[in-house]
């Protein structure tokens, strides 16, 4: 499946950039995410737990960045078990750009499930997948845009 979407985000690019490298920034966006650890260099851990139709798993796995163009661009690719109900895998590229409002973020994403949850359906898979992008990129841009004090 693949997504795109963009957004603008009422913060400058250097802020921006500094939280999508921020394992706590990022941990707050994921939804379901319960631990994140780890760094941009070295890659992140991460557990999610996430339910998809009627199927609930916990996912762990790993999260790498590659193709950095500081400030402006990366790739950012993950692959999770989710045990019996399968697998997810897939990776996005993320593009920064200055606009009037702050800094528009672009981003093309690929994924693949399989197991149990390949066998829910296309549909339902691409409406999570939609849901859970937005979800991540509301949380996201909420973070990034309050107040420093109040983080």
């Amino acid at each position: 499946m693949e997504l795109t979407g963009t957004r603008v985000i009422a913060a400058d690019r250097a802020t921006v950039w500094r939280h999508l490298n921020d394992a706590d920034t990022l941990k707050a966006s994921i939804p379901g995410c319960q631990e994140l650890t780890g760094s941009p260099e070295e890659g992140f851990q991460a557990v999610v737990k996430q339910k998809v139709g009627p199927v609930k798993a916990t996912f762990k796995g790993t999260v790498t960045l590659s193709d950095v163009v500081e400030g402006e661009s990366y790739r950012i690719a993950g692959e999770g078990s989710g045990g019996v109900a399968g697998f997810a895998k897939g990776a996005a590229a993320v593009r920064l750009a200055d606009v009037a409002e702050g800094t528009e973020l672009t981003y093309e994403v690929e994924a693949h499930v399989g197991g149990k949850i390949a066998q829910l359906g296309a549909r339902l898979i691409n409406g999570v997948a939609r849901k859970t992008a937005d979800q991540f990129f509301d949380n996201f841009s909420q973070h990034v845009e309050q107040p420093q004090d109040a983080v």
